[in-house]
């Protein structure tokens, strides 16, 4: 089994006011479905009122993250599955619950951490 990361960035999800009660109703039912499943890893979103920081090997902190990199903002989940085609799978539920295309990643499996 494998661990995948559904994510998406914040700009992604445009949704209408009057549609959020529904996508939240909805979002929340699919992390349900996967908790019963056995599948949940975790989820959430990142915070975009707190800036990121960027830390040093010498433990020098500096505001901001890579100043290269674009932003990592947006929501995510991660599940644990037999496959790609279930991550797949999943990973459409989430984006129609949550009314915005989602990406799909795998984590490379390190057995040291």
């Amino acid at each position: 089994m494998a661990k995948y990361l559904i994510s998406f960035p914040s700009a992604a999800m445009v949704v209408l006011d009057d549609e959020w009660e529904a996508v939240v109703r909805d979002s929340h039912a699919v992390i349900e479905e996967a908790k019963a499943a056995g599948v949940y890893v975790f989820g959430g979103g990142i915070d975009e009122d707190v800036l990121p920081v960027l830390v040093s090997a010498d433990g020098t902190v500096t505001e901001g993250g890579y100043p290269w990199a674009p932003p990592l903002n947006g929501g995510f989940t991660v599940l644990e599955l037999p496959s790609r085609e279930d991550a797949v799978a999943w990973a459409a539920r989430i984006a129609k619950a949550c009314s915005c295309d989602q990406e799909l990643r795998v984590f490379g499996f390190d057995p040291q951490s």
